[in-house]
């Protein structure tokens, strides 16, 4: 359908989700997704966190060591991926009742976005946050005027933070990007 016909969504009925996530390498058709954070944007936040079995043995160890994460402990206590995607699909709906549309943010969403797709596709058919994802590099491009090139975490926390994020811990950077993203729509809306 025609995006000049769709009246523009309220945004009273939105409801953004920072999703971060730690895999065991770059693309999910051949590395494991290992854990999920979320968290609602607006104070207070709701949270969100899962580790998963793996559901495939391949791994990098660059991706390894920066979460901290085992493949043999997760096969071990990890979540099934499919409850787990169940649960996380709840907490979604519980988080965006009918009504509310959810909406996935994440920094560099296209590689959370693409474990996230993937594993809700595979294991339930479906993706509650339906088929986009808001980029948190690329919305700071829009509101700064900046080139791509100066949208690496180091200069969007430089303009917005100025503490250090990405501890590699899927909640905990869910939790700082939302932070983060907060403040950006903040100064974005001072802007109008």
């Amino acid at each position: 359908m025609d995006d000049e016909l769709q009246p523009p969504l309220d945004p009273e009925l939105l409801a953004y989700i920072c999703v971060d996530v730690e895999t065991a390498g770059s693309i999910p058709s051949e590395y494991p997704l290992l854990s999920i954070g979320a968290c609602s944007i607006p104070q207070p936040r709701r949270t969100f966190y899962i580790e998963l079995k793996p559901d495939k043995a391949a791994y990098t160890r660059e991706a390894l060591d920066v979460s901290k994460l085992s493949l043999d402990e997760l096969a071990e206590r990890g979540v099934p991926p499919a409850d787990a995607m169940q649960r996380f699909e709840d907490w979604i709906l519980e988080t965006a009742p009918p009504g509310i549309k959810p909406i996935f943010v994440a920094f560099n969403a296209p590689f959370d976005w693409m474990f996230i797709n993937d594993y809700f596709e595979r294991y339930l058919g479906r993706n509650p946050f339906g088929h986009s994802a808001l980029d948190i590099k690329a919305f700071y491009m829009g509101i700064s005027g900046v080139s791509w090139d100066k949208t690496s975490m180091r200069e969007v926390i430089h303009h917005f933070s100025g503490q250090s994020l990405l501890t590699h811990h899927a909640l905990q950077d869910a939790l700082d990007q939302a932070d983060l993203f907060q403040k950006m729509l903040n100064y974005s809306n001072r802007s109008d």
